[in-house]
């Protein structure tokens, strides 16, 4: 007796009755305030980070192209003049690949210009007119796309060996506020160093089917734009999908529950048969692994006949092993099927849950978008440099030229004795203390970001928490459930606990960081590693993950009992561990039949709303009248992918509130299995339907209102 009471006893001991508990403790006090502390002093560094990042920073730099000069195009004198006209078009493509051109902003070592449009027609300089003026030539003809500051007077010959003026035009479209190529168009071009008549078309498409997002786009914006309120409509068919999901629950969860588990055995026993027939099928033929010896080809492996035997047994002993769990844990698969009917329940009795998930949307969407402005704007926080460049260094007169050597893009070069000597972007400067701390400023942010969201997380638990708690420590349902048992909550957790939820969000944030850190490493060193390095950098990465699960499931139970009890989140976490382990076979059973049943619920919401979006906007459903014809769309597909993970955030939003009611009306029905035993100062508060199946009644009286006190 003695060894056993100490191995009940290895995971602490039962929770004791206490007369004064009546659900969430509502006197309670500050937690992890030292932690809580940090976060906040945390928090204003934070802010401190992203107002130093809003002073030194220059978004602009990204948002708007440059001309040659350094000057905004579509800002200031240039508000009139929103585009980048490229002299040489083709040096972009001729200097580097087109990844190390979209890197540096689209900057290319070529003349560039603020243009008010792009140009429509083909056009090159003619030999004949190398003799005349830039004002002769170029402000006449209506085609002033020369440098600013110029002289009209200046020879046109001159000017193109400076690259003043473009030697030739090309039809060109606006895409990222530049002027590109039209491709498709039959021009000829004269003969230019470098560039051939028979490459400009290859070249132009290249270029455009690399960085000209701007016609899909608009073809994007278009479809949203005519597909907006169906898109809405099939949104509105998930939220009512979730919602009757829910409600089928609560009136059938056993019949669902029984389908579900008889489907995952009848898919393993056809994968059985399946695995049999090709066993059998390759033991005639007698296809052996011997004749095949050892091949770095996996597929080859498919044509043996031992393959298929080992995918037999195993298969065959996870069925026998599902077969047995499903016979000897029956009576944990009928509590986890009481509960599930009893969460649907409570989600009905507090509908507003379901749309807190809305609120914590809003706060990761602010959170991430200030992590993304300060990103941004610490990434444009130095000044831009600017160097000489020319095109052919070996060209005569540019033996001397200060190639590299920095300069001002609005002084005028001096050195005419190199053609082609241009003042071009070359980065950002990495002077000044901003500049210096710019990697651990980012860093910060990075530790911000996930700091911040994991928190906003760890409130949306430890809030509904609270409101599911009210729900099942309420004796008399509906009358004893709080008024506003989720807004309580909110408070609550937000007055008492915000260190405890920072404290559990800053441990997970850490470990979250380190995988990432661990994914970087394994990317860099990936062709230098030996199978040795491999297989440690998978195990340390299986590992990683492996304590990030646990972690989410620690946390999870802590922010609950955090919600119950108002403990620190150690004393809470300690407390929840103990509990389940102390009923770990009951864990396992209803995590098991929750995962599926909300798998299912998933697939069945975004596979509804997927096929149905499908037949619609490919136009596959007739006769729905004028009124309900598909839009025309460029891409059906889009609204299409729009729609289902819509619907896959919405079922997902929906879902995670059931689950956590879930969690947290099983722990309290732990916690009342071990507080009270059904007597008459004790009862229990758990439904009717858990106390038939668990053999067990309350001795109160039928008709008393209240419980005995």
């Amino acid at each position: 007796m003695g060894g056993k009471q100490d191995e009940n006893e290895a995971y602490g001991k039962p929770a004791k009755y206490d007369p004064s508990f009546r659900g969430p403790i509502k006197n309670r006090s500050c937690t992890d305030v030292i932690c809580c502390v940090l976060f906040f002093l945390f928090i204003l560094g934070y802010i401190v980070v992203g107002i130093v990042a809003w002073v030194y920073g220059d978004p602009r730099q990204v948002l708007y192209p440059r001309n040659s000069t350094g000057a905004y195009c579509g800002m200031g004198e240039n508000k009139d003049k929103p585009y980048v006209l490229y002299f040489n078009i083709f040096s972009c493509i001729l200097s580097a690949n087109i990844i190390t051109v979209a890197q540096n902003s689209l900057q290319c070592p070529t003349p560039q210009v603020c243009v008010s449009s792009c140009p429509e027609t083909p056009w090159a300089v003619e030999s004949n007119q190398l003799s005349l003026t830039v004002g002769e030539v170029f402000s006449k003809g209506n085609k002033n796309f020369c440098l600013p500051g110029v002289p009209q007077n200046m020879i046109v010959l001159e000017s193109l060996q400076q690259e003043l003026c473009p030697s030739f035009l090309l039809p060109s479209t606006p895409a990222l506020g530049r002027c590109f190529p039209l491709p498709n168009v039959n021009y000829t071009l004269p003969d230019f160093p470098g560039i051939h008549n028979t490459s400009v078309s290859q070249g132009i498409s290249g270029l455009l089917d690399s960085i000209n997002a701007r016609d899909i786009t608009v073809k994007i914006f278009e479809d949203f734009a005519r597909s907006w309120y169906w898109i809405l409509v099939a949104l509105g068919v998930a939220l009512v999908l979730s919602l009757l999901f829910i409600l089928l629950l609560r009136l059938m969860a056993g019949p669902l529950v029984l389908v579900l588990i008889l489907g995952v055995l009848a898919v393993l026993a056809y994968g059985i048969y399946h695995c049999w027939d090709q066993y059998r099928v390759l033991r005639d033929k007698g296809a052996s692994i011997s004749q095949l010896g050892f091949t770095t080809n996996l597929s080859a492996y498919k044509s043996v006949q031992e393959t298929w035997l080992a995918a037999l047994i195993l298969l065959a002993v996870i069925e026998g092993i599902l077969l047995l769990l499903l016979i000897f844990l029956r009576q944990r698969i009928r509590i986890a099927i009481a509960l599930l009917q009893e969460a649907s329940k409570a989600v009905g009795q507090m509908m507003s849950t379901l749309f807190y998930p809305l609120v914590t949307f809003v706060l990761l969407v602010i959170c991430i978008a200030y992590w993304a402005m300060t990103a941004l704007y610490l990434a444009t926080s130095g000044q831009p440099q600017y160097v000489y460049w020319v095109s052919n260094e070996s060209a005569p007169g540019c033996e001397n030229a200060p190639v590299n050597a920095s300069c001002d893009p609005m002084a005028q070069s001096t050195n005419y004795t190199c053609p082609g000597l241009m003042c071009v972007f070359q980065g950002y400067t990495s002077t000044g203390l901003v500049q210096r701390s710019l990697f651990n400023l980012q860093i910060y942010g990075i530790l911000g970001l996930f700091w911040t969201i994991n928190w906003v997380l760890a409130l949306g638990q430890c809030v509904l928490a609270g409101a599911f708690a009210s729900f099942y420590w309420a004796f008399h349902k509906p009358q004893d459930i709080p008024t506003f048992p989720l807004s309580a909550a909110f408070i609550r957790t937000l007055r008492y606990h915000t260190g405890s939820l920072a404290f559990g969000a800053l441990i997970l944030s850490l470990v979250q960081i380190a995988r990432i850190i661990l994914e970087y490493i394994d990317h860099k060193l990936r062709g230098a590693q030996n199978p040795m390095a491999r297989c440690i950098m998978c195990c340390f990465k299986c590992c990683l993950w492996c304590l990030e699960k646990f972690i989410k499931f620690l946390n999870r139970n802590a922010y609950i009992m955090i919600a119950i009890y108002g403990k620190n989140f150690c004393v809470s976490a300690k407390n929840a561990f103990m509990l389940l382990m102390r009923n770990v076979v009951r864990v396992v059973v209803l995590d098991k039949v929750t995962d599926l049943l909300l798998l299912f619920g998933k697939l069945l919401v975004v596979g509804g709303v997927g096929v149905l979006s499908f037949f619609f906007f490919s136009g596959q459903i007739k006769g729905l009248g004028k009124d309900f014809e598909n839009p025309h769309l460029n891409y059906y597909w889009l609204p299409i992918m729009t729609s289902i993970v819509g619907a896959y955030v919405i079922a997902s939003g929906f879902f995670s509130v059931f689950g956590m009611c879930v969690d947290t009306l099983f722990l309290c029905f732990l916690e009342d299995l071990e507080r009270h035993d059904g007597s008459l100062d004790r009862p229990y508060y758990m439904p009717k339907s858990l106390l038939k199946i668990l053999g067990k009644k309350n001795e109160v009286p039928p008709g008393n209102k209240k419980r005995k006190k």
